[in-house]
């Protein structure tokens, strides 16, 4: 426990108002981030972040809606300032557990459930399978299958193919953490020039953390390897049918220029969710959160007070 305490103490990106606590849950201990609310009483929200990423990843938009919401986001197993879990379940349903033990233990249920990415695939089966602690899920640009996909997003997709973690280590010596550093924002935004030199700085200070963990490129090659698995997967256990039992409302919010899931997806995606809202970024990539923080917020205020308005 002090080892995990001390990680997540000493952890890059750690913004003003904000800090980093761990948790022990049983199989895992999970680190994290709070951003102080500016007002008592506010209803909870918790913030599941994408493959690769880390709780950071919602640290604009957390501070934006610091007067909506009380906001959590967490760092997935294996990733951001969280150790590997007990027994190495990288799946999607792995992570759900990781997010229920969470919600289950913290008891600030029922919340407002975010998810980018994988984290979206991960809402939205935690969504499913417990409506009692999701009082609205809100999903950006949302790992579900997508057939064929993209090809932008097929090198993403062979992380996960046998021994890339071995392959990955190598060939990452040659860069520079700069390099890694701008590649994976250039991947996600739409508009590379809209990284800030804050965020540049925080995400390289971040990779340089994780990539000398030894663990690192475990939990990413066996968590892309999951997400892929997962969109194999037919019957009661597919995603989509997933997202059709969802009970709580959802706000859907993707970018056209995303290279990772298509915004064309939207479509499907509204059909899937019963009680859905639409919101597509004409000049957003994959992590509409960091780079349109504020559409991203506005967006939720107005899907929060529909959801009022509707009793």
């Amino acid at each position: 426990m002090e080892a995990a305490l001390a990680a997540a103490e000493g952890w890059p990106g750690v913004r003003e108002g904000e800090t980093i606590r761990t948790a022990e849950r049983p199989g895992m201990t999970l680190a994290v981030r709070r951003r102080a609310a500016t007002a008592d009483g506010l209803e909870p929200a918790l913030l599941v972040h994408g493959l690769g990423g880390s709780s950071r990843n919602w640290s604009s938009l957390m501070e934006l809606l610091a007067g909506d919401v009380e906001c959590e986001a967490l760092d997935l197993p294996g990733f951001g300032a969280s150790p590997p879990p007990v027994g190495g379940d990288y799946s999607i349903p792995g992570h759900a557990r990781a997010v229920l033990r969470e919600l289950e233990a913290a008891g600030r249920g029922p919340v407002h459930l975010f998810g980018n990415s994988m984290g979206g695939a991960v809402a939205t089966r935690v969504a499913a399978l417990r409506p009692d602690l999701v009082r609205s899920l809100t999903l950006v640009s949302p790992a579900l299958p997508e057939v064929p996909p993209q090809w932008s997003a097929l090198p993403t997709a062979l992380l996960g193919g046998p021994g890339m973690s071995r392959l990955l280590r190598r060939v990452t010596r040659a860069s520079s953490p700069e390099q890694r550093a701008r590649d994976v924002l250039s991947l996600c935004y739409g508009d590379p020039s809209r990284i800030t030199p804050e965020e540049f700085s925080a995400a390289k200070a971040e990779l340089e953390r994780r990539q000398s963990l030894p663990y690192f490129w475990d939990s990413l090659t066996r968590s892309t390897r999951g997400l892929v698995n997962a969109y194999t997967l037919g019957g009661q256990h597919s995603l989509w049918r997933q997202a059709e039992r969802v009970m709580a409302p959802t706000l859907l919010v993707y970018g056209v220029r995303d290279r990772l899931v298509s915004y064309r997806m939207a479509r499907r995606a509204c059909r899937a969710f019963g009680t859905s809202r639409l919101v597509v970024l004409p000049e957003a990539g994959h992590v509409a959160m960091m780079e349109y923080p504020d559409l991203v917020a506005d967006s939720f205020r107005e899907f929060r007070a529909g959801i009022e308005r509707e009793g």
